[in-house]
């Protein structure tokens, strides 16, 4: 799973512009999933899930110790702001990873790897989801 969420993040991080979004690839990345699985199992079912995920995150990223999932999903305390000057500020922390990967082991523990995946290519196109044998198996 940290593969895939590596992937995704790194998508985000090559796909936006600079002036698109104030927001860290990461952040777009849980944005993207909050948006299309908001509307599979709703707010509550998000927002459950992604604290859940958090839980799970933090005893391994202590970077995540000041994180939070708020009552409609967000999350806050993640991610850095980055600017048109510096754009290694967009580079995810290695707890941002976690949180992610987790995340999206949660909804394939949950709804199956056929079914999490289908969710995920609503949002990004099929060319990351190509090399499935990085995520089988764990």
């Amino acid at each position: 799973m940290r593969d895939l969420a590596h992937r995704l993040i790194a998508y985000e991080a090559g796909g936006g512009k600079p002036t698109e979004s104030m927001e860290s690839s990461t952040l777009r990345v849980y944005e993207k999933l909050r948006q299309s699985l908001g509307e599979f199992v709703g707010v509550a079912g998000f927002q459950s899930l992604a604290s859940r995920a958090l839980t799970l995150a933090k005893p391994e990223a202590p970077s995540l110790s000041a994180a939070r999932v708020d009552l409609d999903g967000t999350l806050q305390g993640v991610g850095k702001i980055e600017t048109q000057i510096d754009m290694d500020k967009d580079r995810p922390s290695d707890g941002e990873i976690i949180l992610i990967a987790r995340l999206l082991g949660l909804l394939r523990i949950f709804l199956g790897e056929a079914l999490t995946l289908s969710l995920l290519r609503n949002s990004w196109p099929g060319e990351i989801f190509d090399d499935r044998n990085s995520e089988n198996g764990r």
